[in-house]
C-alpha cells in the first residue's frame, strides 16, 4: 500500500489507516473475535497506522489494539486523551495528562506511544502555552514519540497548526465535510503537519448501504447523537441531517467507478485531496477492513468527478455545514 510521512513524525503510515472507535463502543456490538478478526484484516491488507483513544469503551479499544502490537509488531499506533473528565480548561493539567498516558500505556502494553492526541479539547486549550509546553515534557520523559490535536473546527485546526511541535492534525474531512480544503490543508502541508482524516464515510452513509429505514441500535451514536446530545453533533453523520445525506449519496452513486464500492469511492476522494497523510475508517470486521484497504489500490479521481462531488456539496450539504465547523 501507498505510504505517505505523516507529519512532523517522520514516519511513513499506510494511506489508509484504522479508525478503532468502532471496536470500542458507540457502533452497537462488535465481539471481540470480530475486532480481532478486522484488525488482522487491516495489517494482512497493508495498514500500518491505527488510530484509538482512552475513552473508546473506556479503554477496550486500547486493549484490543495492544494486542494486535503483540501479535504484529512495529505498527503505528496513535490515541487521544483529554475526554476522561469534563472538557474544561482546568482539567487539562501536567497530573492529568501523566495519569491519562500511564492509562494509556498500560492498555497497549507499550512504554512509548508513538502518537498522543488531544481529544477534541475547547479551543481555549488549543490556545493555551503552558499545555503544549507540558507535552512537549512529556516527549522529553519518553512517554510518547510525538503528539498532535484532534480537532472539531477549522479554526482550532488553524490555531494548533501554527504550534512549532505539533505533530499532526486530526480533522473531519469527508465528501461532505469540504472546508478543510480551503485553509486547513494548505497551511497543514505548509508547516510541515500531518493530516489524519476521520469521519471519512459520514457515520457510515457514504457506504452507500442506509436507507430511510435503517435502524440503529440504542447503544449507536447514530441513534443517541443526530443532534449532539452526547458529544459534538458534527461527529455523528458529519452533522448533516440524515435524509439530505441520503439524498447526496444517490446522486453520487453513479460516479462510483466500475468494480468499486461507494465506500471505497469516498475514501479515494480524501486521499486525492492535497495534503492528507492518512485517512481512518473503522471497521466492524474483517470484511470491512479489507474493503476499505482496498481503496488505495484505486486510481485518482478525474477532475469531472471531483467537480461532480463537489456540485453535490455545494447544492445539498454546503447549506447545512459549511458555517459552523
Amino acid at each position: 500500500m501507498e505510504t505517505r510521512v505523516l507529519g512532523r513524525t517522520s514516519t511513513n503510515v499506510s494511506v489508509i489507516g484504522f479508525g478503532a472507535w468502532q471496536i470500542g463502543a458507540s457502533w452497537g456490538e462488535v465481539s471481540e473475535t470480530d475486532a480481532m478478526d478486522a484488525l488482522h484484516a487491516a495489517a494482512d491488507a497493508g495498514v500500518t497506522f491505527f488510530d484509538t483513544a482512552d475513552v473508546y469503551g473506556d479503554g477496550r479499544s486500547e486493549r484490543l489494539v495492544g494486542r494486535l502490537l503483540r501479535e504484529r509488531p512495529g505498527l503505528t499506533v496513535a490515541t487521544k486523551m483529554g475526554r476522561r473528565l469534563e472538557q474544561v480548561p482546568a482539567n487539562y493539567n501536567p497530573d492529568n495528562f501523566r495519569a491519562w498516558n500511564d492509562r494509556s500505556r498500560a492498555n497497549l502494553g507499550v512504554d512509548t506511544i508513538d502518537l498522543v492526541q488531544l481529544h477534541c479539547p475547547p479551543s481555549s486549550v488549543i490556545a493555551t502555552d503552558a499545555v503544549f509546553d507540558d507535552l512537549d515534557a512529556m516527549v522529553e520523559e519518553g512517554r510518547m514519540r510525538a503528539y498532535g490535536v484532534s480537532v472539531e473546527t477549522v479554526d482550532e485546526a488553524l490555531t494548533a497548526i501554527a504550534r512549532p511541535h505539533v505533530a499532526s492534525v486530526q480533522i473531519i474531512l469527508n465528501a461532505f465535510r469540504h472546508k478543510p480544503l480551503e485553509r486547513v490543508l494548505p497551511a497543514a502541508r505548509e508547516a510541515g503537519v500531518g493530516v489524519i482524516a476521520r469521519v471519512p464515510l459520514a457515520s457510515g452513509l457514504l457506504s452507500g448501504r442506509f436507507s430511510a429505514d435503517t435502524a440503529f441500535s440504542e447503544d449507536d451514536h447514530r441513534n443517541f447523537n443526530r443532534e449532539g446530545q452526547a458529544f459534538d453533533r458534527g461527529e455523528t453523520f458529519s452533522g448533516i441531517d440524515y435524509a439530505t445525506g441520503l439524498k447526496a449519496v444517490e446522486r453520487l452513486r453513479p460516479l462510483v467507478p466500475e468494480g468499486a464500492t461507494m465506500a471505497q469511492f469516498a475514501l479515494r476522494w480524501i486521499l486525492d485531496q492535497e495534503g492528507v497523510s492518512v485517512v481512518i475508517p473503522g471497521a466492524r470486521n474483517a470484511a470491512q477492513a479489507r474493503g476499505n484497504a482496498a481503496a488505495a489500490e484505486l486510481p485518482p479521481l478525474d477532475a469531472a468527478t471531483r467537480a461532480r462531488v463537489r456540485e453535490v456539496y455545494d447544492e445539498l450539504i454546503r447549506p447545512q455545514v459549511h458555517h459552523l465547523w
